[in-house]
């Protein structure tokens, strides 16, 4: 054994009645009802304790069951001084029952001193305690040496199993506890990811159609600025107003796809790219659902890259590539080129910055920049 071994008392878990089934703790009681019990009857029915002396006695035999149950007690708070003062107060209770011609429960105290010392208290405070009630029991016993021998280390192996048991109840004890707080932190990280997930779905779907909206009321203020044609200026209005509306049943959508009821990704973008002019989309791969993680990355990304294509280089053709590979499915959306919008400038919106980020969080990569002709974004999502 290792200092620390020696020195260590058993845990509270161990020493506690938590995590002790039900018909056990039943068992013991009645046993140490019937110890003290036997105890009493032996006292009343002794020749030798007769009037004052058999009160004295059951007297005796009632303040040691309650210095027992103080010693359990005292153990349980890991209190060296006490535990041993009490364990001291039952040896000489034996002493004395011993003196006295009680001899039954004289030996009683002794074996039951001997075994909750190695059960319950530091083994360099227990080996000591258990030798002393044991040699007292051995001293006094009128069994042969080799019948007392024997008994004596049925006891001390009694003691340790006792305390080998305690133990593992008590180390069983700390892992489930240690368990539950696991469970706990991890129910509290999924709630945490998952008002994450609802904050960023609202927030894409607030920024893609603010945005667009945007775009659309620019393009009014400029045109009234230049004094343009009235049904120019209502175009516009009506178009930022159909993005409002289509703003409303994005936000629906995001919220049937909290609730996992998702439409296919191909039709999504099928009907987004119809809000583009000149956008075409295309499938490749095998077909199959997306987790709703990547099903939304694809989507916000998107939508965002369209967004900005019209902004950036209105009236260009723009093409959706959507490929199922066998372990990632990439989305290529890239325009034809063209002059910058005369409202380019306006608004930053969701932007790059925003799509990277969602494709970092499910392990995946963006990559956003000129290409051959116009410009490129290509997300690329582990599935």
């Amino acid at each position: 054994m290792t200092e620390h071994t020696w020195t260590r008392w058993p845990s509270r878990e161990a020493l506690g009645r938590e995590g002790i089934s039900g018909p056990r703790r039943l068992l013991a009681a009645v046993i140490r009802t019937l110890v003290l019990g036997m105890l009493l009857w032996g006292v009343v029915s002794d020749s030798h304790a007769r009037g004052w002396a058999a009160v004295g006695a059951a007297a005796g035999i009632l303040l040691a069951g309650f210095v027992a149950w103080a010693f359990f007690r005292t153990t349980y708070a890991h209190r060296l001084w006490p535990s041993l003062a009490l364990i001291a107060v039952l040896l000489g209770c034996a002493a004395v029952a011993q003196f006295t011609n009680l001899g039954v429960a004289a030996l009683v105290l002794w074996c039951g001193c001997a075994i909750c010392a190695l059960e319950r208290l530091p083994m360099a405070a227990a080996l000591p305690v258990a030798s002393v009630s044991l040699a007292s029991y051995a001293a006094v016993n009128d069994d042969p040496w080799l019948t007392s021998a024997v008994t004596t280390a049925g006891l001390a192996l009694a003691g340790y199993v006792l305390r080998l048991d305690a133990e593992a109840r008590g180390s069983a004890q700390r892992l489930l506890a240690q368990e539950r707080a696991a469970r706990a932190a991890e129910a509290e990280t999924a709630a945490l990811a998952e008002r994450g997930r609802i904050a960023r779905e609202i927030h894409d779907v607030l920024a893609h159609s603010l945005s667009a909206q945007l775009v659309h009321l620019e393009a009014a203020r400029l045109l009234l600025e230049r004094d343009a044609d009235r049904d120019q200026i209502l175009d516009r209005v009506v178009a930022a107003r159909g993005m409002a509306r289509d703003g409303l049943a994005e936000t629906r959508q995001a919220l049937s796809a909290l609730r996992g009821e998702l439409s296919p990704l191909e039709d999504f973008l099928t009907r987004v790219a119809g809000t583009a002019p000149g956008a075409e989309v295309t499938v490749t791969g095998e077909r199959r659902p997306l987790p709703a993680e990547a099903s939304q990355a694809v989507r916000r990304v998107a939508q965002e890259a369209l967004t900005n294509a019209r902004k950036h280089a209105p009236g260009a053709k723009v093409s959706v590539l959507l490929d199922y590979g066998p372990h990632e499915v990439t989305l290529d959306v890239r325009d034809s080129g063209g002059s910058p919008g005369e409202l380019s400038g306006s608004g930053a919106g969701y932007g790059l910055l925003g799509m990277r980020e969602r494709a970092e969080l499910l392990g995946g990569s963006l990559e956003a920049g000129p290409g051959e002709e116009g410009f490129v974004v290509t997300l690329k999502v582990p599935v």
